[in-house]
């Protein structure tokens, strides 16, 4: 029986399991769509994995079982919690290798070409390269809008590198709530080194500091970005300040802006402890100062090492996550609860109609959450009146 498919001729030669590389023959004397019925072909669902068949992918480095565990990982669904955290737990131990570098910039800094142009190195002098991209989620969908796998045209078609675009779903910081767990598991798949780009809004994107180890802001000449240097926030957490776009008639400017910001990195306090921030220029457009930036990542990692302060940073960064995922817990379990959900329409409705102001809603709401979970059987609340102890189930 002669193959239903056929290897597109954009596929790598020595491509394996990574790449979708099997398109489907069309129907002969089929045209637009004419006898549909009878081109229909059954396709049969991905087979359940086991969380065996994870780990075991996982560690073989085979990237479709690891794009299926981030979907896991990243699943609300509340059957998902248990098996992705257990999931994480097995592959720990074999995680904490990689060297971490997190990448914010204000939108049209160039994040995902700088990306793509750095990557596409590192691919090519042996290294395996995860990108996990996090994009602006749509209000009306909740899905990424930008699609940044889409424009890492050669990158994502590298076969030592692996691109996960996921949606912020609204969470502040830059980075999704469950960016942390996403790393793990594209180490434990034996990528030496994970790129975290923010959504990169401004001078919030500042979560991400708490769970890499390099930090790089990309900025841009002439957006009044070198007036923004001197304010608190992401300027501060950075290990480096890289000026993007240093090609053509900018370069000049770029080389300017360079020099600025060095004047105001003079006074403000390094991000990493022992070592001194400073401001380089690069071009992604052209490959200019990208193995430069790169060889500043190197030199960044052995002083650290040696100094201490790279493993002190890891232990810091995996205390604020168990903080991040204590407060997540308690965040659903509360609009998971029966008593606080009511409270809380309750309010709504009361809020809208006047009867009660903000003030005395969120009041009324708080004890609510505290009769739930927090206080014992009949002891009174902050108002005096005595609690009910509701069930949190």
């Amino acid at each position: 029986m002669q193959d239903e498919t056929y290897r597109p001729d954009w596929v790598p030669e020595d491509a394996g399991s990574q790449f979708a590389c099997r398109v489907m023959r069309g129907r002969e004397g089929v045209r637009n769509g004419a006898d549909s019925a009878a081109c229909v072909v059954p396709s049969s669902p991905a087979r359940r994995l086991s969380l065996e068949d994870y780990e075991a992918g996982i560690l073989a480095g085979d990237r479709m079982i690891l794009a299926r565990a981030i979907t896991l990982i990243e699943s609300n669904a509340p059957r998902h919690a248990e098996p992705a955290q257990e999931l994480v737990r097995r592959l720990l131990p074999h995680t904490g290798e990689t060297i971490r570098v997190g990448i914010t910039g204000v939108p049209g800094a160039g994040k995902s070409t700088f990306i793509e142009a750095l990557g596409c190195l590192l691919c090519d002098r042996g290294h395996r390269v995860a990108v996990l991209a996090v994009d602006p989620s749509s209000s009306v969908s909740g899905g990424s809008i930008l699609g940044d796998k889409t424009r890492m045209e050669l990158l994502s078609r590298h076969p030592r590198a692996f691109i996960r675009p996921s949606p912020s779903g609204g969470t502040l910081g830059g980075v999704t709530r469950k960016s942390r767990e996403t790393l793990l598991l594209c180490e434990a798949a034996g990528y030496d080194v994970v790129l975290v780009e923010t959504v990169g809004v401004g001078q919030g994107e500042t979560t991400v500091r708490s769970m890499v180890d390099f930090f790089l802001v990309l900025v841009l000449t002439g957006a009044g970005d070198e007036l923004q240097g001197i304010k608190k926030g992401v300027i501060e957490l950075a290990d480096a300040i890289l000026v993007n776009k240093a090609d053509g008639d900018n370069r000049r400017n770029a080389l300017v802006a360079q020099a600025d910001y060095n004047q105001v990195l003079h006074y403000l306090r390094p991000g990493t402890e022992g070592w001194t921030t400073r401001a380089y220029t690069c071009s992604a457009l052209t490959g200019e100062g990208i193995a430069d930036i790169w060889e500043v990542v190197l030199e960044f990692r052995r002083l650290v090492r040696e100094s201490g302060f790279f493993q002190r940073r890891r232990y810091l960064q995996t205390l604020a996550w168990v903080e991040s995922m204590a407060e997540e817990h308690l965040r659903n379990r509360m609009a998971q609860n029966p008593a606080v959900a009511a409270c809380r329409e309750d309010i709504r409705r009361r809020v809208l109609t006047g009867d009660i102001s903000p003030t005395a809603a969120a009041r009324e709401l708080i004890d609510a959450m505290e009769k739930a979970f927090f206080l014992p059987a009949d002891v009174p609340s902050s108002d005096g009146v005595r609690s009910v102890r509701f069930s949190s189930d």
